[in-house]
């Protein structure tokens, strides 16, 4: 019997870590589709990653200023939740706040 080829999990293009079957995850469009992004790029994210870009970012911040994953990763409140999940297993998930922008 041959041995399987390995397959490598996707990785979160926010917080770096792979992205195994079966985790929540969920695909972000760099460009809101409420912004002119429908059908435009889309990243495949954790779910706790992509909550937090949207209770961090309104629509009109996102699509002007923070429509790339590097872009995403330099905003300051992003960057903590990145430092802060680094350290937390790929599924590992926690129960949204809610809208948490402004704070």
């Amino acid at each position: 019997m041959e041995p399987r080829p390995e397959t490598s999990d996707p990785t979160c293009p926010l917080c770096g870590r792979p992205i195994p079957p079966g985790v929540p995850q969920s695909r972000h469009h760099l460009i809101p589709r409420l912004k002119g992004g429908k059908g435009g790029q889309t990243v495949l994210l954790h779910q706790i990653c992509h909550k937090e870009i949207h209770a961090s970012l309104t629509e009109a911040e996102l699509a002007r200023d923070f429509n790339t994953p590097e872009a995403l990763r330099q905003h300051p409140r992003l960057a903590g939740f990145i430092r802060w999940v680094a350290k937390r297993p790929p599924e590992f998930t926690s129960r949204s706040q809610g809208n948490r922008r402004g704070r």
